[in-house]
């Protein structure tokens, strides 16, 4: 549906271009986003390749496991129908603790290999677990207390105070994953009547 989407918007814009005879503002565009977007890739891949090392000495060193293992108890309360040694919370924490982090690219492979292993216990194949919907809403909620990749486009783009965006982050995350918990409970309520 996405790609529908975007690709009507560009349709648009093309024939928008067109119209009002601006053809040479849509080729500038096309080749100047190419270059922002390579300049803007060049400049976080180095952010991206630090912080994904920091997350691999923190692993490597029982730093993600120890933060996994505080928060558990935690996890025990939004996953209650989990064991509290489920090795799938031990992935999740992880997940959750470096997309706190605002590494999202890091956080992907302990997220998958979560929902592999709440698969294998699945007993319908077909159909979502509580666990791995309630998984899922969070993921998607953004849970972000730190969000690095948007402080390095601040810094990118020069802006005053990067970091400036950190407090409104959290207060804005913390509400978004409470709402998100509470629908998602309110919804299983509702559909396991």
């Amino acid at each position: 549906m996405i790609n529908y989407i975007w690709g009507s918007f560009i349709v648009i814009g093309i024939v928008f271009s067109v119209v009002t005879g601006n053809i040479s503002g849509i080729n500038n565009e096309i080749i100047g986003s190419g270059n922002k977007s390579l300049e803007l890739f060049m400049s976080m891949f180095p952010l991206m390749i630090v912080w994904s090392g920091i997350m691999n000495i923190c692993k490597d060193a029982g730093i993600l496991d120890m933060l996994a293992r505080k928060m558990k108890p935690l996890f025990k309360i939004i996953f209650p129908e989990l064991d509290s040694d489920d090795e799938a919370l031990s992935y999740i924490a992880s997940n959750l603790t470096i997309n706190m982090l605002g590494i999202h690219n890091a956080s992907t492979p302990f997220g998958l290999k979560a929902m592999e292993l709440l698969q294998k216990k699945n007993k319908d194949k077909q159909r979502a677990t509580r666990s791995m919907i309630t998984f899922l809403v969070l993921n998607t909620s953004g849970v972000t207390l730190i969000a690095t990749d948007v402080i390095a486009i601040r810094s990118l783009y020069n802006s005053v105070n990067p970091t400036f965006i950190l407090l409104p982050t959290i207060i804005i995350t913390i509400t978004n994953t409470v709402f998100a918990l509470l629908f998602d409970r309110f919804l299983w309520k509702v559909c396991r009547k």
